[in-house]
């Protein structure tokens, strides 16, 4: 039920003829409080107004959020399903898009097997809906092959914290608590621009003397306002942590006491660094020995330090080993389940945390619980009435789905609330998957460059048309309200699985009427397992803004604090990770003597698929760019706003110029948020860290041609 809300003693919020709604924001993981306006006369979404009461963003929103309202009416907007006749989508009815569906699933499947099928979700939606999507693969379709886009964003973190924690969520600690931390350690991270509401709690810290570590191969808005920039090269973090943990150990930083207590491997992790000097890790990372001295003496001089980290360690083959050893230095330091302590990752979408925690992953069940494990099979088996034999084995990845396609093994794709056609690395390699499949639907509420693929597109509603929870970069569950119905004839993703479902003759266990039903058997799915969301309810949501997980039942507080006492492990204890460094899996050759990386800018938002409709956010940052170093650019005759030929071992594109002092010389930096012939992901890397099956959009080996 829509809730209509004004902050009291807040004055000019609410406008004539219009309702404020609260809620929050679609885009990143920061999840910032805002007020929807909606005019009363026309249902349409006309504005935004701040949220002063949500204790994580204080009314702070950024250039994405506060034009994200700007999409919900949009007039690229979907309103009726598309059906693709000779090349050309025709509108349809629903009646007419389902048959076509029911029917090619069922033959497909009766030819091929259950697991011609497949479904490639998102966490851009709520918990109810990414709960749902990995039902609606394995019990409506019957099918193995699930998997969705946030492989390609928080795998790699979700790997490293169960490695060395045995619970993976985002943040051990509250975020309201940084603003008394005493230095922070950031690792491949442009908060400022990925997160920029977030930077308001490293200045009010700063404000109070704490310092500020980051590590990046480009000098970000981020990295200006360090006390230390370590400017390594692309892929070395792993290098870079080992020496920092030499310096720790060395220099008697290390939480002797806490270690010995509550970690394991301590002895094996001291032999493992010795050879990781200053001078060493210098070599390898080309981080000057002063600076690396310099970070690790503040670092482990502070009392109180969070060590923070994002896709820059993440998207990488080494990507687990990276945040393995990233949180290890925390260990070392005695730091997690303490105070204004810890370890974050700074989670990219939405619902990046709650979206992988509750079954749509290749191989998890809810609750983050595994699929290979029959225990766990065999509880959320009896939550969905099923037999624990008819559960599906675990599947692939979504990268590693694309390869199934051209092997012939999948025959059928439906795609929700993603767009890998952008998102995926090879670009190429995922068009000629997507071509290559008998049939494709997409649920979407604007035709992206994925739903171009597409026999049967299905208009989805945007966050505002649907009501649930996610859960922010925190690990604290909120609450999403709905703001309007759908326009048109679009429909909420979980509308369309359940309609699906019917088709295939699997209603009787999708008997939903609303999300708080939904909601309710999630909720029982996730009980007893990691990820325990059993005690929560929507009114404790609203009440209490929100409510941290594990909350195992009702009346529990939840819990901000993670590992106070225990780490989530077999035996209690955490585990210091033990790496070796190695190289990435492209290095600079003759060939390709360059070393190219990819990421964000504050006025895009991942594939760009709705932040590219937007007129403001275009105005400000229309087409991509490649930034490069004065030094080099002179190496090749190149002046600000000339055109290069970038190519790596999969393909080539052309790019403006934009020259910078901000990057290493020896560097190439293009964002990511177009499509086609402008999407990046065409030179990408789609190597695999072989834990979390992250490709390693981070680093690849490129060759720079004036064109």
């Amino acid at each position: 039920m829509t809730k209509f809300y004004v902050k009291e003693g807040t004055k000019n919020l609410q406008h004539k003829g219009e309702k404020l709604i609260t809620t929050h924001c679609c885009y990143c993981g920061m999840q910032c409080g805002m007020h929807i306006r909606l005019n009363e006369k026309t249902g349409k979404v006309v504005g935004v107004e701040p949220r002063y009461d949500w204790p994580v963003t204080n009314g702070k929103m950024c250039p994405k959020g506060v034009t994200a309202y700007q999409t919900v009416d949009h007039k690229d907007r979907i309103t009726k399903p598309l059906i693709k006749k000779n090349g050309q989508f025709v509108e349809s009815s629903w009646e007419e898009a389902l048959d076509l569906i029911e029917k090619n699933f069922k033959e497909l499947q009766a030819k091929h097997g259950k697991d011609a099928l497949s479904v490639y979700g998102g966490v851009s939606m709520t918990n109810e809906k990414c709960y749902l999507v990995g039902k609606y693969a394995r019990v409506a379709l019957g099918t193995r092959y699930v998997d969705y886009n946030g492989r390609f964003c928080m795998s790699s973190a979700a790997g490293g914290f169960m490695k060395t924690l045995g619970i993976d969520r985002g943040s051990t600690l509250p975020w309201t608590e940084l603003e008394h931390t005493d230095c922070f350690f950031m690792g491949g991270t442009n908060t400022a621009e990925c997160h920029p509401t977030s930077i308001q709690w490293f200045w009010r810290a700063k404000d109070k003397g704490a310092k500020l570590i980051v590590a990046d191969p480009r000098e970000t808005p981020t990295a200006r306002i360090a006390d230390v920039h370590l400017d390594l090269k692309s892929g070395t973090d792993s290098a870079l942590a080992n020496g920092m943990m030499h310096i720790l150990i060395k220099e008697g930083y290390v939480d002797e006491e806490y270690v010995n207590e509550r970690c394991n491997n301590y002895e094996e992790l001291k032999k493992n660094v010795e050879r990781f000097t200053p001078e060493y890790t210098s070599k390898i990372t080309g981080v000057s020995v002063e600076k690396l001295l310099r970070a690790g003496h503040i670092y482990g001089q502070s009392p109180r330090s969070v060590v923070m980290f994002a896709r820059g360690i993440e998207q990488q083959t080494k990507g687990v080993d990276n945040v393995s050893l990233y949180t290890s230095m925390a260990l070392l330091r005695g730091q997690i389940g303490k105070f204004a302590s810890g370890v974050a990752t700074f989670t990219g979408q939405g619902n990046g945390q709650g979206g992988r925690e509750h079954g749509q992953k290749a191989d998890a069940l809810p609750g983050y619980r595994k699929i290979e494990n029959p225990e766990h099979v065999k509880y959320v088996a009896g939550v969905w009435g099923i037999k624990p034999e008819e559960m599906p084995k675990a599947g692939v990845s979504a990268y590693e789905m694309m390869d199934e396609i051209l092997k012939g093994k999948i025959r059928a794709m439906h795609v929700i609330c993603s767009n890998p056609a952008v998102s995926a690395p090879n670009n190429e390699h995922v068009w000629k998957a997507f071509k290559a499949l008998d049939f494709m639907v997409v649920s979407d509420f604007f035709l992206s460059e994925t739903a171009e693929f597409a026999d049967v597109v299905l208009p989805a509603s945007t966050w505002a048309e649907d009501e649930g929870t996610t859960t922010n970069i925190e690990g604290r569950v909120i609450r999403i309200q709905k703001v309007k119905d759908p326009i048109g004839e679009s429909k909420t993703d979980w509308e369309i699985m359940k309609l699906i479902a019917e088709r295939m003759g699997k209603g009787d266990f999708f008997p939903y009427k609303n999300v708080p039903e939904i909601f309710e058997e999630f909720k029982l799915a996730s009980k007893g397992g990691k990820a325990d969301y059993y005690g929560i309810t929507y009114e404790r949501l609203e009440k209490e803004n929100g409510i941290f997980w594990p909350c195992p039942e009702e009346g529990h507080p939840g819990t901000p604090t993670m590992f106070k006492e225990k780490f989530g492990t077999e035996d209690g204890k955490a585990n210091l990770a033990v790496v070796e460094w190695n190289e990435p899996g492209e290095v600079p050759s003759t060939d390709y003597p360059l070393t190219l990386t990819t990421g964000r800018v504050v006025f895009h938002y991942l594939s760009g698929n709705q932040t590219r409709r937007v007129d403001f956010l275009m105005e400000q940052c229309p087409t991509p760019y490649v930034e490069i170093h004065p030094e080099l650019a002179s190496q090749y005759n190149l002046l600000n706003g000339d055109t290069v030929r970038l190519t790596t071992r999969r393909s080539s594109m052309v790019l403006d110029v934009r020259l910078t002092k901000a990057i290493r010389n020896d560097h190439l930096f293009v964002p990511y948020h177009w499509g086609k012939e402008l999407s990046i992901n065409q030179l990408t890397n789609p190597a695999l860290d072989p834990i979390s099956r992250m490709p390693e959009f981070k680093v690849c080996a490129v060759r720079m041609e004036k064109a």
